[in-house]
């Protein structure tokens, strides 16, 4: 999973990000995630989002007053867009060598929500393209 937070459509998505990932460093990344994205209209204060799902809030405000991932989530972004990501969701399917996971077959791409039987025909694809 990559962060694409869509800073052109939403003022607070980059540190929400961000504040994924410091209740990451308390074991609660998908806690958080889930209760911003239920809250995204009202995202601040963030501390507010950490207490309700039980965080230290202190290490909380300290991993987002330093920043401490925003290098990572800027990675992740332009990540993203090279694969061709200009939005969320996307999705790259793949198999990986499982003696080499450096190698990669089966790759494609696919942009937006899509129903499941897209995403089985795409798997599908993968997996058959391997040895």
């Amino acid at each position: 999973m990559l962060d694409l937070p869509l800073e052109s459509i939403h003022k607070n998505a980059f540190n929400a990000a961000l504040a994924s990932h410091c209740a990451r460093d308390q074991g609660k990344f998908w806690e958080m995630h889930q209760r911003l994205f239920e809250n995204s209209r009202q995202l601040e204060p963030l501390s507010d989002h950490a207490a309700a799902i039980g965080l230290d809030v202190d290490a909380f405000n300290q991993c987002m007053t330093t920043r401490k991932y925003e290098a990572e989530v800027r990675k992740d972004m332009a990540l993203a867009r090279k694969a061709g990501a200009t939005g969320t969701p996307a999705f790259i399917i793949a198999r990986t060598d499982p003696d080499d996971p450096t190698k990669v077959t089966g790759i494609s791409f696919m942009k937006g929500a899509q129903p499941f039987n897209a995403f089985k025909q795409q798997i599908d694809k993968a997996l058959a393209s391997g040895p």
